[in-house]
């Protein structure tokens, strides 16, 4: 039984943590990727060493960073056939007087220009800031990631700043555009 409960729903999509007999809708379509598109789609990958086992440790480890409020990781199931649309996930930054969270979203690649990945970050940015009592979320994007920056604005998040040398990534350090949102 998964601990973590927290799950919301949209007109198409089922979002709620991973569960063990997710496996095969969530190795489906991590295996009918599509290749990479540009250099953020990481398009094809080799899923061999992830078993059911591998995958049964996974949503453990899914469980336990929900239970320590480290990050909270959400499926996007598409309820017409359960398919398995990508993931979207919340980490925690810091509480106390800052309530502060970062999002992270991946739609897989044969199902994007459908409206799933801003249909899915709209509705978990909004139980991000309630139930699971975030006041701030930041996306960090890439400046070239034109996709990204286009999804985090039409789900309400506005441009607060570049953080320049932000994050390890390409084998350098990396600026950052930081896109947000506050609770009402």
């Amino acid at each position: 039984m998964n601990n973590f409960t927290i799950n919301t729903e949209t007109k198409r999509l089922i979002i709620r943590p991973l569960e063990k007999p997710d496996y095969h809708n969530w190795l489906s379509a991590f295996e009918a990727r599509f290749p990479s598109r540009h250099r953020y789609d990481s398009g094809k990958m080799d899923m061999t060493e992830c078993t059911e086992h591998w995958f049964a440790g996974l949503v453990e480890k899914h469980e336990a960073l929900a239970s320590e409020d480290d990050a909270y990781i959400f499926g996007v199931f598409r309820k017409s056939d359960g398919a398995h649309l990508g993931m979207i996930d919340f980490s925690t930054y810091e509480r106390g007087s800052f309530q502060w969270g970062r999002i992270g979203y991946t739609i897989h690649n044969q199902f994007w220009q459908k409206g799933y990945g801003k249909e899915a970050v709209k509705a978990t940015l909004k139980l991000a800031l309630t139930e699971l009592g975030y006041h701030r979320i930041e996306a960090h994007i890439n400046l070239d990631n034109n996709p990204s920056i286009r999804l985090a604005v039409s789900c309400g998040m506005e441009y607060e700043c570049t953080r320049k040398g932000f994050i390890y990534e390409f084998d350098q350090w990396t600026d950052n555009l930081v896109y947000y949102l506050n609770a009402e």
